[in-house]
């Protein structure tokens, strides 16, 4: 009898298991955030990074990205390449104010995760794999990424030999809850 009661126990207990929801983690984005990037003829950072992260390493499902940055930030440290950054020719910050990234699906990697979603630039979307590194802090986290983007995928500029077309990107993005 005691045997029966305790096999009904453990089999009710694992059957409630299955329905216990988990949740995804809502992130706050932190100001010490970096969003740097570098290639031939240009290099610089933005700020300006905001949006939604929902993040749980054990429920990849539910986790997603939902970011912008605002082109106008940009800052290539000289004041005339920033002007042209956002113009017209290049990322047309007028028209077209922010980078955006939305991912539709985050799976874990060799090396840590990598997030499947559309980039926008300048009206482009393109689907990209994002690989990143997430790690605990203290009472927060951070997600760092780096990764290249060829900015004539996204008609940022044309063809040029004082230009590089592929730029290096580094992202370290400190969150709390």
């Amino acid at each position: 009898m005691k045997r029966s009661i305790l096999t009904l126990a453990t089999m009710l207990c694992f059957i409630a298991s299955a329905f216990t929801i988990i949740h995804a983690n809502n992130w706050k984005i932190t100001d010490a955030y970096s969003v740097k990037f570098d290639g031939k003829g240009a290099s610089g950072s933005f700020r300006g990074l905001k949006g939604d992260i929902v993040f749980d390493e054990h429920d990849l499902p539910n986790s997603r990205f939902n970011v912008s940055i605002d082109v106008n930030t940009i800052n290539t440290g000289n004041g005339l390449k920033n002007k042209h950054a956002r113009g017209e020719k290049y990322l047309d910050a007028e028209k077209y104010p922010q980078i955006r990234f939305t991912s539709s699906s985050i799976k874990q990697a060799n090396d840590g995760y990598v997030a499947t979603g559309i980039l926008e630039i300048r009206g482009v979307k393109k689907e990209i794999s994002l690989p990143f590194k997430y790690s605990k802090t203290g009472t927060g986290a951070l997600f760092t990424a780096s990764f290249e983007i060829n900015r004539l995928d996204y008609k940022v500029g044309s063809s040029s030999w004082l230009l590089g077309s592929t730029f290096a990107v580094d992202l370290s993005v400190p969150v709390t809850k």
